[in-house]
């Protein structure tokens, strides 16, 4: 899959990912790679408020995104977020394949369009509690 990443359209989320070639629906369009660890050190890293690039697979493998810059699926924004933009709509989803995390198209790309996936409206929901009660900044979530 050729993916680039650039300025996401979604306001204050910075970078995004984008396709420069078409995605047919179904289709695993990018591995989310990163730190593989635990529940233990996951629910560390939730209290030191250092949980924007986890994914939760079980117990004993969770995936952290945050020390691994160069794996661009963690650059994929969620259009449902704190900032959006009318017409934007998510286009792909995460999916656990064995021990694996994909973003999964749940619809035909077209070239050019930025990958916007479904974070989950628990995500969100935590997010905003954070907010209202000044636990900390975010601009889209995971950037």
């Amino acid at each position: 899959m050729t993916l680039i990443v650039k300025k996401s359209q979604l306001p204050k989320a910075g970078k995004g990912l984008f396709t420069k070639v078409p995605i047919k629906k179904g289709e695993k369009i990018i591995e989310y790679k990163g730190e593989i660890i635990d529940w233990k050190q996951y629910t560390k890293r939730v209290a030191e408020n250092k949980d924007g690039y986890l994914f939760y697979i079980n117990n004993k493998r969770c995936i952290d995104a945050f020390p691994t810059p160069r794996h661009k699926a963690r650059y994929a924004n969620d259009a449902a977020g704190l900032s959006r933009v009318k017409g934007l709509k998510n286009n792909s989803s995460y999916g656990v394949f064995k021990d694996k995390c994909f973003i999964v198209a749940e619809k035909n790309i077209a070239k050019g369009e930025e990958i916007l996936v479904t974070y989950t409206k628990e995500y969100w929901d935590c997010v905003r509690y954070n907010i209202k009660h000044g636990y900390h900044k975010v601009n889209n979530g995971k950037k």
